[in-house]
């Protein structure tokens, strides 16, 4: 046999062996998906941005839990492309609800939640809203405008 030869069947015998070694591994699971969403965002608050509760408060992001059961928000984090940051506290998002959650100043409800600031998050021109989890993994982003 030549040394060519010899060269083709080795390559054919680690190649098998490759594939017999894949095939034995087991099957990675993917990640479940998040049935947490974003739905619609009120970047620009309608009207004179004069800085006012009402302005402010006009101006929100809506995240929606897609699924049927409910999934505990503890921890959370809301961002914008500046590194403005809204921590969620204790918050369990129904299954198959929204909850908004605005710049402003407010009482939190099961529908609406605050940031409790004095000044905009959302960058009218173009920005990117960030979901994570309470462990840091992101779980949806939503960009709009120029980046």
């Amino acid at each position: 046999m030549s040394a060519r030869s010899i060269s083709r069947v080795c390559a054919v015998l680690a190649a098998g062996a490759a594939l017999a070694g894949a095939a034995a591994l087991p099957a990675t699971a993917a990640a479940p998906r998040s049935p947490i969403a974003f739905g619609t965002i009120q970047y620009d608050s309608p009207g004179k941005d004069d800085g006012s509760q009402r302005s402010l408060n006009a101006e929100w992001v809506t995240v929606t839990n897609t699924g049927r059961s409910s999934v505990n928000l503890k921890g959370w984090t809301l961002s914008d492309r500046s590194h403005h940051v809204y921590t969620f506290g204790g918050f369990t998002l129904g299954g198959h609800t929204s909850v908004r959650v605005h710049t402003g100043i407010g009482r939190n409800s099961r529908t609406d939640v605050y940031q409790n600031r004095r000044a905009y998050v959302w960058n009218n021109a173009g920005d990117t809203a960030t979901l994570r989890d309470n462990r840091n993994h992101v779980v949806v982003t939503k960009s709009w405008g120029h980046h």
